[in-house]
Formats: structure tokens, C-alpha cells, sequence
């Protein structure tokens, strides 16, 4: 048989004389070339056109990777294979990526570099063992995570199926009071969950997401909030929670559809980003005509509350818990809220301040014109008499 044309590439001298050594010294070799950097490799292989190229990783003039997807494209024959100290997995994947068909670490033994150059004219890959240890147990770790993840999610997906069963879901219904007269003109419907594990509504609903049932779930609390609006007294509204997703689907405009239209706020909250406000508009214009009201949640929570406040022409503005919680001792919150409550005014929006806790915190909302609110203070979440 022909001898295996060699072409060796590596910026150390002392390495690439012992290399281009090994290869003369074997008779089913046959060196072509010797090459201190990237360039001077290109050069050669184009040139001569090896059949086997041994190019270190780290060296001068874009380093193995470059070296290697060059050659491959001047010499489509010829197979590269990476010789390096590096044994780090991102440097193998590198070489790897850019064409070369075996990776082996500096200080491999003489005869194993030759039967490696061997393997490779043959069509075959060769990996040193030290590298493929690390490869193969980095393998395996990914393996077992993703393993792990899918079981996680398998479990995930489990219990939010339970609770979509209606298997430990209820309603709670927290008063929405005229501050004046200390009564209530509506009611928030807040879903309660007690299944294991025992966490708050707003992480079930996150969980419901991240397994691809938020909108599920979310429909299922609105479905079970309308069975008792007949309960509600008729000078009462309910108040529904909604993320952008729940206001703009078909599903939710069908069950507003029924005739109830007129005793219902929406409540847009902020679990997920708005992707696109026009398609929410468009879906809140659907509802209203039903005679749906539109508030937004968490106002004076951040910018982007106050964003979804202009562009979704609110109803009702509900200031956030961080702007009414120790209101009568903060001037900066009064004059916050008084910002807000002057551009409700001006839009012909209604105020509600949400978490109200103390006799203190309610007059000072009262004393800035606040009409209605909500909180403990006023009344707690409770299940329907």
C-alpha cells in the first residue's frame, strides 16, 4: 500500500521536530510538510495535499480551528486530527465542529499516534482516551439531567392536571369596598390551592405555564368564579384575574358571552411580557362590548405597569400594595398615588387601592380623593356565604 501522506502543524519546535521525526521514521508513513502556524499549514496542504494532517489546537494565525476547517476546504481528502494539551471539552467540541475526525492529547505514546493516523485514512474516528472519559461522563451527567427534567416536568404536569380535575381548588372572594359608606360595591375572585406541595396561587399558575397549561388553568378559575356569580348580590361586580394570554382567547370570550358581561371586571396582570398590545387591545374592545370593564392590576408596581396603564385604556386602576402599605407615613407615596389618582380622573377611570391594612393607611387613601379599596383591614378573602 501507498504510504499515509502526513502533514504535521505545531508551534513548538521541539513537538514538531519529534512529530515530523515519528512520522519519517515509519515506513507506512510519509511526511509531506512542516508547519509552524495556521498560514503556514493552509499553505502546505494546499500545496501538497496530505492525507492525514496533525494540527496542534493552540497555535499562531487563528489556532487549530482555523486551521482545520481551511484545510478541509483546500483539501477535501485530507483528514485532520487535532493533537493538543488542551483536554477541556469546549476546546474538543471546537475541533470537533470544525471538521477534524480525532482529537488526542500531547504526551499520547508514539505508536498510538501512529495507529490513530491509520484509523483516521480509514475512515474512522479515534478520540484519546483521556479525552473521551471526560467527554463520556459529561455525556452522561447531561443524560441524567435531562432525565431528571423531564421527570420533574413529568411531575409538574401531574399536579396541574390534579388541580384542572378540580381535586383541592377552591374560591375565595375578597370585597371591593366604597371606603365612604363601608360597602362593598364588588368582589375579587382569588383562587386557593391545597394540594401538596402548599405554595401560594401565583406559583401554581407560574408552574401551569411553564408545562404549557397556564391558559388551562387559568380558565378553569374563571369557569369556577362565574358558577357563583348568581350568589353575588346584583349591585355587586366580579372582579377576574387575567394574564394577556386568558384576555385574548376565544375560550374566555365565550364565557362572558352568556349574558354576564356587565357584572364582570377584567383584572389584566403582569405573569408574562405582552408580546403584542395590538392583539390585546383588539381582544379588551371584544370584551367590552360585552359590557366588560377592563382594570389593570399593580399600578405604580414599576414602568412597565404604568406602560400597560396607557395603552390598554383601563376602567378601573388598582394601585399596588407597595403604594398603599404604610401610605400615611410616606410623602413620597402620597405623592405618587396622587399622580396616578389625577390621571384616573383625567381619563375617567376609577381608583381601587389594593391592600389596605391599617385605619391609618385608609385615611390617608380617602383623605387623596382614593374611593374604593381593598385589604385586609376591610375584609379578608373569604369563600361565599
Amino acid at each position: 500500500m501507498d504510504a499515509i501522506r502526513v502533514l504535521v502543524a505545531d508551534d513548538e519546535p521541539e513537538v514538531r521536530a519529534a512529530l515530523a521525526d515519528l512520522v519519517a521514521s515509519d515506513a507506512s508513513l510519509e511526511l509531506v510538510g512542516a508547519a509552524a502556524d495556521a498560514d503556514e499549514a493552509l499553505a502546505l496542504a494546499r500545496a501538497r495535499r496530505p492525507d492525514v494532517a496533525l494540527v496542534d489546537v493552540k497555535m499562531p494565525g487563528g489556532g487549530g480551528v482555523r486551521a482545520a476547517r481551511e484545510i478541509i476546504r483546500v483539501s477535501p481528502q485530507t483528514r485532520v486530527l487535532a493533537l493538543s494539551a488542551y483536554e477541556d471539552r469546549q476546546t474538543v467540541l471546537q475541533m470537533l465542529a470544525a471538521g477534524a475526525v480525532g482529537y488526542l492529547v500531547k504526551g499520547t505514546s508514539p505508536d498510538e499516534i501512529v495507529r490513530a493516523i491509520a484509523r483516521v485514512v480509514r475512515g474512522q474516528t479515534t478520540v484519546s482516551t483521556e479525552v473521551m472519559t471526560g467527554l463520556v461522563h459529561e455525556l452522561s451527567t447531561k443524560l441524567r439531567g435531562e432525565a431528571l427534567r423531564s421527570e420533574e416536568r413529568r411531575e409538574k404536569e401531574a399536579r396541574i392536571r390534579r388541580a384542572l380535575s378540580g381535586s383541592g381548588v377552591s374560591v375565595e372572594y375578597q370585597p371591593i369596598v366604597d371606603l365612604a359608606r363601608r360597602s362593598a360595591v364588588g368582589r375579587e375572585a382569588l383562587a386557593r390551592f391545597r394540594l401538596d406541595p402548599r405554595r401560594t396561587p401565583d406559583r401554581w399558575f407560574a408552574e401551569a405555564v411553564e408545562v404549557g397549561l397556564g391558559l388551562e388553568l387559568e380558565l378553569f378559575a374563571v369557569r369556577a368564579a362565574l358558577r357563583n356569580l348568581p350568589r353575588i348580590p346584583l349591585n355587586e361586580y366580579l372582579s377576574l384575574n387575567l394574564s394577556h394570554r386568558a384576555a385574548t382567547s376565544v375560550e374566555l370570550l365565550e364565557l362572558l358571552g352568556a349574558g354576564v358581561g356587565d357584572r364582570v371586571v377584567v383584572e389584566i396582570t403582569e405573569h408574562e411580557p405582552v408580546e403584542d398590545y395590538a392583539e390585546l387591545v383588539a381582544a379588551l374592545a371584544r370584551l367590552r362590548a360585552l359590557g366588560v370593564r377592563v382594570a389593570i392590576d399593580d399600578a405604580g408596581a414599576g414602568f412597565s405597569s404604568l406602560r400597560h396603564t396607557l395603552m390598554l385604556d383601563p376602567n378601573v386602576i388598582k394601585l399596588d400594595i407597595s403604594l398603599t402599605r404604610g401610605i400615611d407615613a410616606s410623602r413620597g407615596q402620597r405623592a405618587l398615588a396622587a399622580a396616578l389618582i389625577s390621571f384616573a380622573e383625567e381619563v375617567g377611570a376609577e381608583i381601587v387601592a389594593e391592600g389596605i391594612e391599617t385605619d391609618g393607611e385608609l385615611r390617608a387613601l380617602a383623605a387623596l380623593g382614593v374611593r374604593y379599596g381593598q385589604g385586609f383591614f376591610l375584609a379578608r378573602p373569604a369563600p361565599l356565604p
